[in-house]
């Protein structure tokens, strides 16, 4: 997964644990893609004061993906949901059989099953 992704996904899910002064500094690093040195001018901090934060947030916010996988249940689930959406579309097709139809609704429902385990 690209770096700056992984990053802003690690903010969207576990941004809210930070402290109102890392989330901003995060925010505007990862978000909205400032240097380092314009954040720092912006907070009269150095610049490796802001690259220290950022490793710290970067550390933290991992540790709790690492602890608690909600990214990763995540996209697990909308790969299903994909799944699910492909096989719904099959059902729709005109020259669907029975037969084809009874297995798509069979694989939507091992799908879902796996879905409602997960939470």
């Amino acid at each position: 997964m690209d770096k700056i992704l992984k990053q802003a996904l690690l903010y969207d899910f576990y941004g809210e644990l930070l402290t109102e002064h890392q989330k901003s500094i995060y925010e505007d690093f990862v978000l909205n893609d400032y240097s380092l040195s314009e954040i720092g001018e912006d907070r009269s901090i150095s610049r490796q004061g802001v690259y220290d934060i950022i490793k710290r947030c970067d550390k933290l916010l991992n540790g709790y993906e690492e602890k608690l996988h909600l990214i990763q249940k995540f996209l697990t689930a909308k790969e299903q949901v994909a799944e699910i959406h492909a096989y719904a579309s099959g059902i729709k097709e005109t020259d669907c059989t029975p037969e084809k139809m009874t297995e798509y609704l069979q694989h939507i429902e091992n799908i879902s099953n796996s879905i409602l385990e997960e939470m």
